[in-house]
């Protein structure tokens, strides 16, 4: 099985300074396990360097390739033409971003241009004998749903899955960094990242249905909510108090907040 995890260069959340998203180094763990059982994994970086990807080394990647690609520019169309030519299995990568250049949709425009399906918010992978892959994806608090896939996927890692694995010095110092010739794509498939500004239009509320039988008056008052005790309500316009607190008695009463007073016998 040939396995590509995308890199990206994430900021530190205090200091600012780049450095591998958790999620990503959690999708290195995935790749890991799936890579003991037979398999080539490689890392795939799209960026001006590589100062952040390379701690990727140490946590379980033994090869990274960086293309080259501008600050600012999208690297969609380079990756895109590097899993073309790589055609791996398995597209494994972060499900969001971490305050640098990278975006949480970079795997769903990858999935788009390649034509393959997306599978997200995964914890955990294991591949059977048969040639399956089979995914546990998160649903949100505790839940997991079975996934069982053949053929190439783009997958994106959830927080919920296994920590990384833990730096090692060695595995550091024997993985390597290739450099890439980013070659013109043609066709580019980028992604359209227009934004359409409009005033602010407030949105009609949901009527309840009205009922089916009775007049038209009555299904005027369900439609617009005057029906029940809005129907019965009086309008008072400077009262005399007496009047006032005789309406307020009566509306308590009428609305089950106090009894009904018993009328005087005469």
């Amino acid at each position: 099985m040939k396995i590509a995890v995308l890199l990206s260069a994430g900021q530190h959340p205090v200091s600012g300074a780049p450095v591998l998203p958790r999620v990503e180094a959690q999708a290195i763990r995935i790749a890991a396990g799936l890579g003991d059982v037979g398999g080539e994994v490689v890392g795939l970086h799209a960026g001006p360097d590589t100062r952040a990807v390379t701690e990727a080394l140490g946590q379980g990647l033994p090869r990274i390739e960086h293309i080259p690609v501008a600050a600012g520019d999208d690297p969609v169309p380079a990756l895109a033409a590097r899993l073309a030519a790589l055609a791996p299995d398995l597209i494994l990568a972060g499900r969001r971003s971490q305050g640098g250049d990278e975006s949480g949709l970079v795997p769903y425009a990858l999935a788009r241009a390649l034509s393959m399906p997306l599978i997200s918010n995964v914890v955990a992978a294991a591949a059977e004998p048969d040639g399956t892959l089979r995914l546990d994806q998160s649903l949100g608090r505790g839940a997991l749903r079975r996934v069982l896939i053949r053929g190439s996927a783009v997958v994106t890692c959830h927080p919920d899955a296994p920590a990384p694995l833990a730096f090692a010095y060695g595995r550091a110092r024997r993985g390597s960094v290739a450099a890439l010739a980013a070659a013109p794509v043609a066709g580019r498939a980028t992604v359209d990242t227009a934004v359409e500004e409009r005033p602010y239009r407030r949105r009609p509320k949901i009527v309840k249905g009205a009922p089916a039988g009775g007049s038209a008056a009555e299904r005027l008052k369900a439609a617009t909510g005057e029906s029940g005790a809005a129907s019965s309500s009086q309008l008072l316009i400077q009262p005399d108090p007496e009047d006032a607190a005789r309406a307020i008695l009566a509306y308590l009463r009428q609305i089950g907040v106090l009894a009904a007073s018993a009328e005087p016998k005469t």
